[in-house]
């Protein structure tokens, strides 16, 4: 496993990180500690989630199964870089009871501690704001933060789903503020098949020294060789996937994607894994795997060397938009 430091921070983490959102929901609690073990053998010592995943009745869920294999060895967590998120509602599936969601002083402090408790740790790496509040200002979340920093419930702080104007201003009144770092990482939507990302938030992170985590790699399934697949196995694509390919336009994009990739004797998903791996500023994408040979396959991803004459190929073929504000303005 290769590694590099999150953002401008000294904290070291692997170039794939693991998401676990498919624990409970899709993967059970015996294959999930399956997975984390395997990802820990692996050197992927990177793991995300967040307090939501489970999903309707069962949020909190994956946050215990890691807690579950947390408590297992003391070597899991120490060994682990953990980050989870918060911003959506925990008060069950009927209405929004006042103050169980969003980014509120209140709210925070009551998450925090939740996580804590379903993830059996005493403190959390790195915490994900899940969305923007724009009803809290920023003033009211830096300062619920630094009480939590110094309590030593949480040592770093990211967010996701970001536009570059809100990491801006998060990071500008951290800095006026004066004894917090601000955000240190986005997560967020980026792939071949979706780069408006590079335009704003890319260049925001990077000005300001966020390590760049993005998330859906194989958008949804598209970039995994979905055309292969429907051909060979009649296994046909699903989800988002599927809604994309009943566009012919897309379709054909991504059929000139697999024949690329099959020129260059390379896998679909683990090519779209490495180009992700060449982006500046790209600290690792995240990948949830649901089995172990979804993991296996991710891993290849961190050896591969892709050429430039491939690269400029996938350009061709995925076009991103360009820099901010040529892309837009001239």
């Amino acid at each position: 496993m290769k590694y590099t430091q999150l953002g401008r921070t000294g904290l070291k983490v692997s170039r794939l990180v693991l998401g676990t959102m498919n624990f409970g929901p899709q993967t059970d609690e015996a294959d999930s500690h399956a997975i984390m073990d395997s990802a820990l053998d692996a050197g992927i010592n990177f793991f995300d989630t967040a307090n939501v995943y489970g999903w309707g009745e069962n949020k909190g869920r994956t946050e215990e199964i890691i807690g579950n294999w947390f408590a297992k060895s003391p070597a899991h967590r120490d060994k682990t870089v953990l980050a989870t998120k918060v911003y959506g509602n925990m008060a069950g599936d009927g209405p929004s009871w006042p103050n169980h969601d969003k980014l509120s002083a209140l709210n925070i402090r009551r998450a925090v501690d939740a996580s804590l408790k379903r993830l059996q740790t005493d403190y959390i790496d790195v915490y994900q704001f899940h969305h923007v509040d724009r009803d809290t200002p920023f003033e009211e979340i830096w300062q619920a933060i630094d009480v939590l920093v110094q309590q030593g419930k949480i040592l770093y702080v990211g967010s996701s789903n970001f536009p570059g104007y809100k990491i801006a201003q998060a990071n500008e009144i951290a800095a006026r503020r004066g004894g917090t770092i601000g955000l240190v990482s986005e997560q967020c939507l980026y792939n071949l098949a979706e780069r408006r990302a590079e335009m704003e938030v890319v260049p925001a992170a990077q000005e300001y020294g966020l390590g760049v985590i993005p998330w859906s790699p194989l958008h949804g399934g598209l970039l995994g060789g979905v055309i292969k697949k429907e051909v060979e196995g009649g296994r046909r694509a699903s989800g988002r996937a599927a809604d994309a390919l009943a566009n012919t336009a897309v379709r054909a994009q991504i059929q000139s994607y697999e024949d690329l990739l099959e020129k260059h004797g390379l896998a679909p998903g683990e090519a779209a894994l490495a180009w992700l791996l060449t982006r500046p500023g790209v600290t690792g994408p995240i990948v949830g795997p649901r089995t172990a040979e979804q993991l296996e396959s991710a891993l290849r991803a961190v050896e591969l060397e892709l050429s430039e004459e491939l690269l400029s190929g996938l350009d061709e073929i995925f076009p991103g938009p360009g820099p901010s504000p040529e892309a837009f303005a001239w």
